[in-house]
């Protein structure tokens, strides 16, 4: 474990301690330096090898880029079609007064969204960019705002109905999926309150709205003035339904899927371009392409909407860049390997908490909740029922554990997506770090959540 531990101090370190000459506090270098300095301590020193490692990484990785860039390109397109404009306005009127009311509202919007589309990293590219101006009115700094976004989509997606984080776990324990998905409806809500209330508190320091921000007309004038301007997002929404909705094994419903069809299977064996074939990226690709029919768009003009949404990613970019190198490092260097055979020597008096601290740790390394399911979960499912608890019990824990696991730091995608955004969106800084730390708690608080459901769910008979 010593070849796990020493990069991610080294990463640790750069990004902390801000006197280290030329690169203390740049994620960008942190990322990089961790990423050589795995391959090195593990043996890989043939340039050759760390080339393909970046590669692989980048390969990776594609989705995510690809969700990043189109991501920004869209929410030009909402801005300029003043979906923003309404849905700050309708906020508004619905809160009047109220500061923590207001950031309620939008923290359970990300929520519902996340549960209606099940993709935590779609509902923060696509729907976060139209609550953010509401959030910096009410005084909070972009690391909070980005914070917010990524806890509402990430917990949101573990929401039923469409919690593909539940399905996986109850697939891999042998679940059934209808219970574990009912107790979901429990478990999900009463973590995501818990969050919201200390949130709410620890951020939101003003306690009346100030008048210059308030709206006199209703919630009814200002949609029937300005509904057009939500059709894109609402096309998402309904996208997302028809995929995964109860009838998806029965029926296929998902028209994007249908319609780039020949164009997924020609893409698929082109290394990163194969990213584009995700229905994310694909969804997000039709979304901008409806709004780019809207009138405030063409005056704008169509290139100049790319070409600034691009701009945009650039700063997200460079952090791509030294993420693939880390993340196809870690790879190559064998540490998910590593990481998963530690986890199989573990006696079974300490395998909850052994397998735990096993999916928190690759969830710092991957950034992925899939793969924490896939990697450790898969072995990590079947030693819990070894030890008498129910297979719904192992796959409602194991889905909120690997949830929470995925936002740890330092390779949380969603917070790389984010902070890209809200940086566009508010034309000031947004630190990765920062926010990262901002959302800590949240993720803990969900991870710690699984952890607890370990001793508690067999008590309680489950």
């Amino acid at each position: 474990m010593i070849g796990v531990i020493i990069p991610v101090i080294v990463l640790l370190a750069i990004i902390l301690i801000k006197p280290i000459p030329k690169i203390g506090g740049n994620v960008t270098a942190a990322l990089a330096i961790a990423g050589v300095t795995a391959l090195l301590v593990n043996g890989v020193v043939n340039p050759a090898d760390w080339a393909s490692a970046w590669l692989d990484g980048f390969n990776r990785l594609a989705w995510v880029i690809w969700i990043a860039i189109f991501g920004m390109i869209y929410s030009e397109t909402q801005t300029t079609m003043g979906a923003v404009h309404t849905v700050l306005e309708t906020s508004r009127s619905v809160f009047g007064k109220s500061a923590k009311g207001l950031y309620v509202a939008s923290f359970v919007a990300m929520i519902i969204f996340g549960a209606l589309l099940g993709e935590g990293l779609s509902v923060a590219a696509s729907v976060g960019v139209l609550i953010i101006p509401a959030m910096m009115d009410l005084g909070l700094r972009t690391t909070d705002v980005s914070a917010t976004i990524v806890l509402g989509a990430l917990i949101g997606s573990l929401c039923p109905p469409m919690s593909n984080g539940i399905v996986l776990a109850s697939s891999l324990a042998g679940a059934d999926y209808d219970t574990v998905l009912g107790y979901s409806f429990i478990t999900v809500p009463l973590v995501a309150i818990i969050v919201i209330a200390i949130y709410t508190f620890k951020l939101v320091k003003i306690k009346e709205l100030p008048e210059n921000l308030r709206t006199n007309k209703k919630v009814g004038e200002i949609l029937k003035e300005n509904w057009t301007t939500l059709i894109p997002t609402l096309l998402l929404i309904l996208i997302m339904i028809l995929r995964y909705g109860p009838w998806k094994n029965t029926v296929n419903l998902d028209f994007v899927a249908i319609i780039f069809a020949p164009f997924t299977k020609l893409v698929s064996g082109i290394p990163f371009i194969s990213g584009l074939s995700n229905l994310i990226v694909l969804t997000l690709i039709v979304c901008t392409i409806v709004a780019f029919f809207f009138k405030p768009v063409r005056e704008r003009g169509i290139g100049d909407v790319i070409a600034t949404g691009f701009k945009n990613y650039i700063p997200c970019g460079k952090v791509h860049v030294a993420c693939a190198l880390m993340l196809g490092a870690f790879y190559k260097a064998g540490l998910i390997d590593k990481i998963s055979d530690w986890a199989m020597t573990l006696n079974v008096h300490v395998m909850k908490l052994g397998g735990s601290l096993a999916m928190g740790l690759m969830g710092m390394i991957t950034g992925s909740q899939s793969t924490v399911q896939n990697v450790i979960f898969s072995f990590f499912a079947p030693a819990l029922e070894a030890t008498g608890m129910s297979a719904n019990s192992v796959a409602l824990a194991g889905a909120h554990i690997a949830m929470g696991s995925q936002a740890f730091p330092p390779s949380d995608l969603c917070t790389i997506v984010v902070i890209g955004l809200v940086a566009a969106s508010t034309g000031k800084e947004c630190d990765y770090v920062k926010s990262m730390m901002t959302s800590l708690l949240g993720f803990l608080i969900l991870y710690g959540s699984g952890v607890l459901m370990l001793y508690i769910l067999p008590v309680m008979g489950l």
